[in-house]
């Protein structure tokens, strides 16, 4: 096993795109001892670099495509619906989980190969090549509440259990990428078996098999997170989405340059066309940032889904008859969703979510290493990335009037602070410790309030009166607490309680008055242990966060990434 940074620095742990390293996704080229279906013959790879690109369509069809199904009620007619759910628990009230799964694949929503043109465009190879790993995952999470909303992106390489339907034999462990394939192929084998021909039947069939695979995969691996729905997409969308709306403004934090992948960008904001879009986010290497991983290009993917977020608001795309009509010419083509996802329901909760912005997290790597085929994996601390996800999601069966923090941002200033009042109530033991705290949360934009003593408690909390809710939840996301509505506060006014652990010196409190809370340093996670703060995404320099890093990435202007 390879330590991380020692990985890091070293391109050629990564395959590049023109050689093919590793067997097509879903099919590998010898069996592993777990796994049901038999080897399939597959030609070479010529390129695999845009196979992570195609789900970042899948944010556009969640919320740009989402408004247009609110204008035209005609967009449903075509898409491609499943009736397959997860085993798993379902989310209660108005919450939903909606798992985003980008198919390393070549052929439309249909099994259909796509047209040549699209081939050439691409330049990813034709419908020979490409399987159905599952490359992109990104939990998008909807509160019922009506709070912002949070994706989480999961790196495809995480080692681990993968659902039974994906095996023949138990331990079923693999990449979380291959449960959909690897599933794919198990039910096609067992469906040809059993007498079915018709190639569009043995394909969706399949495709049913492989999709719940995946939610049940990552659901699991994620702490046992409802998964409500799915959206599926194909290679094809993302570069026909980038292709309706271009250019697109982008962000990157040095020059940079990669042979493989053709990128070639300048530092600074920049717009960019179709194909630099598939070279934008295909780019995982240059020969000049030694550090520059697989990981930063799911931030990269990030990044343009913001960037595209901010194009068909600015661009009058959403009220253009004629773009709107490619848009959804391209859901129908390429993107598949579950029968409960009723899009016009949800069109009207994608224009909130517009409005109010999204937390986007990329899930940490603890090291990397290699599985008995010899392909490179990422070696994930199960406890840590449950621990992650409980804090950024809502608990099951939380009060709605409660709102649970999502990690300890890194951004010193507190959002939504501006005009409100702060008092502090001192509930820790430590003599003078409220003070501190109230001169530290006034420097990050609070109006300062009372700093008082209470009974002695052993958990930090936060309260806040009538019109405080976004600064308080905000805050409450940097201190790694609850912050929960009170009548008996005042309007604008937040109240934060310092328990026992506030005089932990790792802990959020307690680094406000060392000049520590943007520390990015992170520390072994157990099932006991708090999860790291997540670094800023789109920091630079000696801040850019590490392959290993928990990140997060906001939506209120065109992020700027490795």
């Amino acid at each position: 096993m390879t330590h991380a940074r020692d990985r890091r620095s070293r391109p050629s742990a990564y395959e590049p795109e023109t050689v093919p390293l590793r067997p097509a996704a879903g099919r590998p080229t010898r069996r592993r001892p777990r796994a049901a279906p038999p080897p399939r013959r597959r030609t070479a790879r010529a390129l695999i670099a845009g196979r992570s690109a195609f789900a970042l369509f899948a944010a556009v069809v969640l919320i740009g495509t989402g408004v247009a199904w609110k204008k035209t009620n005609d967009a449903i007619n075509g898409i491609i619906t499943s009736d397959v759910t997860s085993d798993g628990p379902k989310s209660s009230g108005a919450t939903q989980n909606i798992l985003v799964m980008g198919l390393d694949s070549r052929l439309d929503e249909k099994g259909n190969p796509l047209p040549q043109d699209m081939y050439d465009a691409i330049h990813a190879g034709d419908e020979d090549v490409g399987g159905f790993n599952a490359n992109v995952l990104i939990l998008v999470h909807i509160p019922g509440d009506g709070s912002p909303a949070s994706a989480i992106s999961i790196p495809r390489d995480d080692y681990v259990p993968l659902d039974s339907a994906s095996c023949d034999s138990s331990p079923c462990k693999g990449k979380i990428k291959q449960a959909y394939g690897l599933a794919y192929d198990k039910a096609k084998t067992k469906l040809e078996n059993s007498g079915v021909k018709d190639p569009q039947q043995l394909d969706q069939k399949s495709r049913d098999a492989g999709r719940k695979a995946e939610m049940n995969t990552v659901g699991k691996f994620l702490g046992d997170v409802p998964i409500d729905h799915f959206v599926e997409v194909t290679l094809a969308a993302f570069f026909q989405i980038a292709q309706a709306v271009q250019p697109i403004t982008v962000c990157l934090n040095e020059d940079t340059s990669d042979s493989y992948s053709g990128a070639n960008f300048k530092k600074g904001e920049q717009q960019i066309d179709a194909s630099q879009a598939m070279a934008f986010v295909r780019q995982r290497r240059d020969p000049d940032q030694p550090l520059f991983t697989d990981l930063d290009r799911t931030r990269r993917q990030q990044a343009f889904i913001v960037s595209l977020m901010h194009q068909l608001q600015d661009s009058g795309t959403l009220t253009s008859p004629s773009k709107l009509r490619d848009l959804l010419d391209i859901a129908k083509t390429n993107t598949a969703i579950d029968s409960a996802l009723d899009p016009l329901s949800f069109a009207q909760r994608a224009s909130s979510m517009l409005g109010k912005g999204i937390s986007l997290y990329t899930l940490p790597v603890k090291d990397f290493g290699n599985d008995d085929l010899g392909e490179s994996i990422n070696i994930v601390d199960p406890a840590e990335i449950k621990a992650i996800v409980k804090n950024i999601l809502s608990p099951p069966g939380s009060d709605s009037s409660t709102t649970t923090a999502a990690p300890t941002t890194t951004d010193s200033s507190v959002p939504g602070a501006s005009g409100v009042v702060l008092n502090v109530v001192n509930s820790s033991g430590s003599n003078g410790l409220a003070g501190d705290v109230e001169s530290a949360l006034t420097a990050r934009g609070f109006t300062r309030g009372s700093a008082t003593t209470g009974s002695v408690r052993s958990d930090s909390s936060i309260a806040y009166g009538a019109g405080a809710e976004s600064a308080a939840t905000a805050l409450a996301s940097q201190l790694g607490v609850t912050a929960t509505k009170s009548a008996d506060l005042d309007s604008s006014t937040v109240q934060l309680t310092l328990g026992k652990d506030a005089t932990d010196s790792s802990s959020a409190i307690g680094t406000l008055t060392a000049g520590q809370s943007d520390s990015t340093t992170t520390t072994p996670s157990t099932s006991t242990t708090p999860p790291p703060p997540p670094v800023s995404a789109t920091a630079s320099g000696n801040n850019a966060p590490e392959a290993t890093d928990l990140s997060q990435m906001g939506t209120s202007s065109v992020p700027c990434v490795r």
